[in-house]
């Protein structure tokens, strides 16, 4: 029988992309998305990409009458949860707006799984949950210490499962936490891909649509850093390897005997470093377009550095990055040359 995936955040950047890689490797999958910063048109080409049908439900995760909808529909055998609010800078303007949407979303989320028996959770963490890092590259071990609310909702979240995989916790829940570093790129056919609502939050979108003529220059914040040019360090992962981490963490979880409780976390990331600079150069010798750009004050929070140490997810997952920075910046650009104006 196929297991059916329930992939909450469905029709946002990464969500899209797992809902394909999930069709493609023979799952059933059940999307829910509120498409506050996403589009449905984005699950018609995943459809499209996949020559298979998914189900699309728009309703929000806090919505607990929704949710005990979905799960009495379908027969949910893990989940997928991608649904969440992710940029730092409104993060601190609006902390009560992340806590409720990211925080009190999971537990209703987890609350809906409960009652419906389905106790397989891949959960969407994040690097941010590591604070400023004491050394590098960062492993699993090292302290969790967030500094933003967004990356506090995201610890928080793995404090919650990591109760309830406790011993002394009712048993029987599994858990895989998945640390981004900075995700990138787009699928390689250029259909679909990352199209945030505003102003970037993230280098790429930025840096492709300056590319594209959509905005005049790219700040760049802060020349003064320890690094090799001034610019911040950051670990870029292919959004193509990220759904590939959750497809393993998936198998992972699906070896193990009902009931027995587990909750481990695996870094997502390529262990390389590249500056902004760095970027910024390689994308313009990779696709031959001129990205401006203007140096701007440090933005508050941001560390120097910031880079993985994978080894664990490739000696307990299997799992490895295999795309390169020059794939990644090629298939972020195909994708906003493609589509100017994202999904609009």
């Amino acid at each position: 029988m196929t297991a059916t995936i329930l992939v909450t955040g469905g029709a946002g950047y990464i969500g899209s992309h797992a809902c394909l890689a999930l069709l493609q490797a023979g799952y059933a999958v059940v999307a829910i998305d509120n498409l506050c910063n996403s589009h449905a048109r984005a699950l018609e080409r995943v459809r499209q990409l996949a020559g298979r049908d998914l189900h699309f439900v728009q309703g929000d995760i806090r919505d607990a009458a929704a949710l005990g909808r979905l799960f009495a529909d379908h027969p949910i055998a893990a989940v997928m949860h991608f649904a969440g609010l992710k940029a730092v800078g409104e993060s601190c303007k609006k902390p009560l707006l992340y806590y409720d949407n990211n925080v009190l979303g999971t537990i209703s989320l987890l609350q809906a799984m409960e009652r419906a028996a389905v106790k397989r959770l891949i959960f969407s963490s994040s690097a941010t949950v590591y604070g400023f890092p004491e050394r590098m590259p960062i492993d699993e071990e090292a302290p969790l210490a967030a500094y933003n609310p967004y990356g506090r909702t995201k610890q928080m979240i793995e404090q919650m499962l990591g109760d309830l995989c406790l011993p002394t916790a009712q048993d029987g829940w599994q858990v895989a936490l998945l640390r981004y570093f900075n995700p990138v790129g787009a699928h390689e056919s250029g259909m679909i891909g990352e199209d945030p609502g505003g102003i970037p939050n993230n280098l790429l979108p930025y840096v492709t649509q300056v590319a594209a003529g959509r905005r005049e220059w790219l700040p760049v914040f802060g020349n003064d850093y320890p690094t090799a040019d001034g610019t911040g360090v950051r670990d870029y992962i292919h959004v193509l390897d990220l759904v590939d981490g959750h497809l393993k963490a998936l198998q992972k979880l699906e070896t193990l005997p009902e009931g027995e409780g587990f909750c481990r976390a695996w870094n997502l990331g390529t262990g390389q470093g590249y500056s902004v600079l760095e970027m910024v150069r390689t994308f313009e010798q990779v696709n031959g377009v001129a990205v401006p750009y203007r140096i701007m004050p440090r933005r508050d929070g941001d560390v120097a550095s910031c880079w993985a140490d994978a080894s664990r997810a490739k000696t307990e997952l299997g799992w490895v990055a295999k795309r390169d920075l020059a794939t990644m910046l090629a298939d972020s650009w195909r994708w906003q040359h493609n589509n100017p104006d994202g999904y609009r």
